[in-house]
């Protein structure tokens, strides 16, 4: 797709923290995934990649905000505007070796995210979307699934990890979900199940407990591939609480019914 400047800027950002992560990928790879120095090594190559991604974003935008998963947010002199990044979506895939993660990055515009980067450098797929230009996967035009009926859709979601307190809420929306679809994935993502929603991949996407940076640029992809997206709690802002549905536009109302049955 022909994109705006700031699209511009933002792919070859992603591409180049890209590139720096996938020569780190193949030391992590060679390292005892249990030990100490394995967290740490992924943890450097975390704030490599952010740095990476700040410093030509901010170089080319330098009055915009900033907000990013590794370092302090910025607000920047033009308040209307900010960067919003993940500058590695599944550093738990990362750590183990598992070749699905990614970096996400979103432009914020008066509170409405505009531009969206995703980019899977293990998979050289590149998700890009702008408000109002659709959404594109390799500059192939992307589309959410057309499927119709529950028990034909594959769902995607996280599984709280640790002692996360919304646990009860997702086995209850696994409980209650599962036995009227064809499946579904947890793949450790948000960034990518977010984009495979777009692609079509997934037919549709929940998940609690989330930060901006997780979900951002995925919003921009599934609504400009024709899906909808919304909060569990309706109502709710998305960004700030860290929720979201999402899927196309015959599955939404049935799914989310589902979803939003348990009160929050």
């Amino acid at each position: 797709m022909q994109g705006s400047a700031n699209l511009t800027i933002m792919i070859n950002a992603a591409r180049k923290a890209g590139r720096s992560l996938v020569k780190d990928f193949r030391e992590v790879e060679n390292l005892q995934v249990s030990s100490k120095s394995a967290g740490d090594f992924v943890s450097r190559a975390d704030i490599a990649s952010e740095k990476i991604i700040r410093e030509m974003l901010m170089e080319a935008r330098p009055n915009y905000g900033w907000c990013g998963e590794e370092s302090d947010p910025v607000e920047g002199k033009d308040p209307t505007r900010r960067w919003i990044v993940d500058p590695l979506d599944g550093t738990t895939n990362f750590l183990h070796g598992l070749p699905h993660w990614a970096v996400s990055i979103a432009l914020e515009f008066k509170g409405e995210i505009v531009a969206a980067v995703v980019f899977d450098p293990a998979k050289d797929e590149l998700f890009v979307a702008e408000k109002g230009a659709g959404a594109f996967m390799n500059d192939r035009r992307l589309r959410v699934s057309n499927r119709s009926a529950m028990i034909e859709c594959v769902f995607a979601t996280g599984v709280p990890f640790a002692a996360k307190k919304t646990l009860p809420a997702t086995l209850h929306d696994l409980a209650q979900l599962m036995p009227a679809c064809a499946g579904v994935r947890r793949w450790g993502a948000a960034a990518l199940d977010l984009a495979y929603v777009a692609a079509g991949r997934y037919d549709g996407y929940w998940e609690r407990e989330l930060n901006a940076w997780d979900i951002a640029a995925g919003l921009l992809l599934v609504r400009e591939a024709g899906g909808f997206v919304g909060p569990i709690r309706e109502g709710a802002e998305m960004l700030e609480r860290g929720e979201v549905i999402a899927a196309n536009a015959e599955i939404f109302g049935p799914f989310a019914k589902i979803i939003r049955a348990r009160p929050e």
